[in-house]
């Protein structure tokens, strides 16, 4: 593979420095994704539905998990209601009309599942015939901040205008308690996960998006903290974050294919400041996220690595700080664009920190001609002199049931930008 010319860029050093060695350095134990999750969900059996949700559920419901559910059209929880589905349920979206749960703002949706019974959502073709975008996802609508110019907007997607409103000032709202939840082949017309304006006391943890046809995971506002999230070959973004989303993740995983994506391309991770469709009140914050424990993988090999673009995007003025991560396979760690005219906007909305790369070009993508001291961007951060494969840098990352993620050798075997 293509070896990068990087010795006009960085001074390498093959020994560890003060601050940055394997003891002070998790290689990402992801033990957490083990017993919950399903890498191979076309292949699973899923028994037929038993019975069918209304399109408005405008009291408070119970799912229980001897019943198979079916959701059919866009199913509305109004009216400040709370619907609660017990752990183990499982609920099948039809796939002849587009299919969407939407949960309205001020009413709640609270699926507790557990590591051995977790709840799931899924498509409901029969094994081996589901596919991306086999019906839409789940929409969490809240009454946090946006940065929005009146404070509050409307989701993204063809929904009934008097359930689409979002945001407002009620930024401690539990808006929801999602815990060990699957989405499978979603997608339709709209993300596997969306949360808008979720309030910081809500519940984001132990969740998978596979086979997603657009974002996996996309935040609108609010100022919650997530963690354990997978999303696993999603044809667009894997996290997506706009208008003011202020908040922190931990443990993440995003695992792509180089020919697995949206026409415009994808990224493992997206950032916007705000949204410039529809503008933003420059007196309010700007998106800003906090991520700890990110594993960002592209599984190429040397047919087809020159596919990959950057795994991170970064726009409108958004900012990302990233630690304790790997990111491999990709063609750079980060792209910026035009709105960050000087270096200092640049390093301000962009920091790596004690974390490893592996990517086959230059590792800092920007659009107004900056390219100075750019790269100290990654500087002290550990990376391969040449571009390796995801099987030659993580344990089994290629095994259809049961991967491994984690980094195979120690991080002394790397060199640190210096």
């Amino acid at each position: 593979m293509k070896t990068r010319d990087l010795l006009s860029l960085f001074l390498f050093i093959a020994i560890s420095v003060s601050g940055f060695t394997q003891n002070n350095f998790n290689t990402n134990n992801v033990k957490w994704m083990k017993d919950w999750t399903n890498f191979s969900p076309n292949k699973t059996n899923y028994a037929d539905y038993e019975e069918q949700l209304p399109n408005i559920i405008d009291r408070d419901t119970y799912l229980r998990s001897d019943i198979i559910y079916f959701i059919s059209g866009n199913v509305y929880v109004t009216n400040d209601a709370t619907l609660t589905i017990q752990e183990g349920t499982l609920i099948k979206a039809d796939t002849d009309q587009t299919t969407n749960l939407i949960i309205t703002r001020g009413s709640k949706l609270i699926a507790d599942g557990t590591k051995s019974a977790p709840i799931v959502f899924t498509s409901n073709k029969s094994s081996n015939s589901r596919k991306s975008g086999d019906w839409g996802g789940i929409t969490i609508i809240g009454s946090g901040k946006a940065n929005t110019i009146e404070g509050e907007g409307i989701i993204k997607g063809k929904f009934n205008p008097l359930y689409t409103i979002f945001g407002g000032n009620n930024i401690d709202e539990e808006t929801t308690v999602l815990r060990y939840i699957r989405i499978e082949y979603a997608g339709k017309s709209t993300n596997g996960l969306s949360l808008y304006a979720l309030g910081n006391s809500s519940v984001v943890e132990n969740i998978m998006v596979s086979y997603s046809s657009d974002d996996s995971f996309e935040w609108h506002g609010g100022s919650s903290t997530s963690k354990n999230l997978i999303s696993y070959k999603a044809n667009d973004d894997d996290f997506d974050f706009t208008q003011g989303y202020r908040g922190e993740l931990i443990n993440i995983v995003a695992v792509k294919h180089p020919y697995i994506t949206s026409n415009n391309g994808s990224y493992a991770i997206e950032v916007d400041g705000y949204n410039k469709k529809i503008g933003f009140d420059n007196t309010k914050i700007l998106s800003s996220i906090d991520i700890t424990g990110a594993t960002l993988i592209s599984l190429v090999d040397e047919s087809n690595y020159t596919h990959t673009r950057a795994a991170i995007s970064i726009n409108n003025l958004g900012e990302l700080y990233i630690n304790n991560s790997s990111i491999s396979g990709f063609s750079d760690v980060v792209q910026l664009d035009k709105t960050f005219s000087t270096l200092g906007m640049i390093e301000t909305a962009f920091k790596l920190d004690n974390s490893f790369f592996n990517v086959h070009k230059e590792g800092v993508i920007t659009h107004n001609d900056i390219k100075n001291s750019t790269f100290n961007l990654l500087k002290y951060n550990r990376f391969t002199k040449s571009f390796k494969q995801p099987e030659e840098i993580f344990s089994a990352p290629l095994d259809k049931t049961n991967p491994d993620f984690s980094l195979k050798n120690s991080l002394n075997n790397y060199m640190v930008v210096q």
